[in-house]
């Protein structure tokens, strides 16, 4: 099995490309990887993975930011903004109140465009480029499209973004306007939207820049590598697990990919690497319906609904590498409720950390495992926040406390600060 972390690293193949190829994961089919816009296999249309002859220890990293990897990357520097080298902010009280041993929170709404999703960008459009495409496109319910905009824009490149109409959070849809995207709102949610958007890559129209694409996912398993990092410098050790938010997957198994070459070359062992934690909002949980029902297979679900905008998706796409990253590494997958993101988003705010809702699913994820008995005391565990909470302001302004009106006095400021409503707040 080409995923599994006991896999031996691959054979070179005539096909390779200074050392990196593409390689599918279902047959084993090898393909060059700058010759043709591809995107799954010519053979049997199964999801691709970057290969590479040589795989980096951690002492060959230097610099900061996405392209300190550059030796675990196709290329020695992209399309940047500087993206990358968030922080892995402490959260006392959180780590007390839930009962882990270490509780760390990667915060990658810090990123340029306030996302994960600046890190795939930063390598999908070099690639672009070396490809000698002309426009960029996605399907987005919001993240992707902000990145594709500004990452194209810096690239020089025209980019079209597809989203579900009325289901995107204005803040995204701003920020993909503004660095000149052309906005496209689909009737329809935003599996419809991918659906489109890739129908629209076959027919080369544009080039597809979702986490179908596996380059993309090339730089968001940096993320994995800086948790990894940062762990060993503060406790000399690495995560026992980490937890994530799931809607296409891709995160879930860049990290996997990230901790499988970290192995095969000998810098992590399989005992190590860190239990793969997904989770999803209940209303749009197909993987951990999956997870649960021991399914090698994700069912796609065609009504969705959830206030985790970000992760309302109901056939993430990168299941079929996500699974066994999650059971090859002795993770699991949960599901939260609407009401149960919305604390755990006011719980980490109480730290300090602005976060939008499907990022605080992490955190009610592993409040809920923890509860249950299926998060141990002593784990350290590093909890993924993937989009900056003013993503999505309306959904921060409806989790927090409502203004007050006051007169325009201090007796009349003090007199509220002295009233019921204000001291029961």
């Amino acid at each position: 099995m080409s995923l599994s972390l006991s896999a031996d690293q691959p054979a070179v193949p005539d096909d390779a490309d200074d050392g990196v190829w593409l390689e599918c994961i279902d047959c084993g089919e090898t393909f060059a990887p700058f010759d043709d816009v591809r995107y799954t296999c010519d053979d049997c249309d199964s999801l691709l993975e970057v290969r590479y002859a040589d795989l980096p220890t951690f002492d060959d990293f230097e610099g900061q930011g996405v392209w300190r990897y550059a030796d675990a990357l196709p290329f020695e520097s992209g399309v940047s903004i500087q993206e990358g080298a968030t922080p892995l902010y402490e959260a006392p009280r959180l780590e007390e109140a839930i009962g882990v041993e270490a509780l760390r929170i990667k915060h990658e709404g810090m990123n340029p465009t306030g996302s994960f999703k600046d890190r795939g960008m930063t390598v999908g459009v070099k690639v672009a480029e070396e490809l000698g495409v002309g426009r960029l496109a996605c399907a987005s319910t919001g993240n992707t499209s902000a990145a594709l905009a500004a990452y194209g824009s810096r690239g020089g490149m025209e980019t079209l973004v597809l989203l579900p109409a009325g289901k995107v959070a204005a803040g995204k849809i701003a920020q993909a306007s503004l660095h000149g995207a052309r906005i496209l709102e689909v009737d329809g949610n935003f599996d419809a939207c991918l659906d489109i958007v890739q129908e629209l890559a076959g027919q080369g129209e544009a080039y597809l820049l979702n986490s179908l694409n596996p380059f993309r996912l090339e730089g968001q398993k940096t993320i994995g590598l800086e948790i990894l990092e940062g762990f060993l410098a503060d406790y000399d050790a690495v995560p026992d697990r980490i937890v994530l938010p799931v809607g296409n997957a891709g995160n879930t198994s860049a990290l996997y990919k990230a901790f499988r070459e970290l192995v095969q070359a000998g810098e992590l062992e399989e005992d190590d690497v860190p239990k793969l934690t997904g989770v999803q909002a209940e209303g749009a949980a197909p993987m951990v319906e999956a997870v649960e029902n021991g399914a090698d297979e994700v069912r796609r679900w065609e009504d969705v609904e959830t206030r985790a905008t970000a992760i309302r998706i109901g056939n993430p796409v990168n299941a079929p590498k996500a699974l066994p990253g999650i059971r090859e590494t002795g993770g699991t997958a949960v599901a939260v409720s609407d009401e149960e993101i919305t604390e755990a988003q006011r719980d980490i705010a109480a730290e300090g950390i602005g976060v939008e809702p499907a990022s605080a699913t992490s955190v009610a994820g592993l409040r809920k495992l923890r509860a249950e008995g299926i998060v141990d005391d002593d784990e350290r565990v590093a909890c993924l926040t993937t989009g900056h909470l003013l993503k999505d302001p309306d959904a921060a302004a409806a989790a927090g406390s409502d203004p007050e009106p006051v007169p325009a006095d201090t007796q009349g400021i003090l007199a509220s600060l002295a009233s019921e409503s204000s001291s029961d707040r």
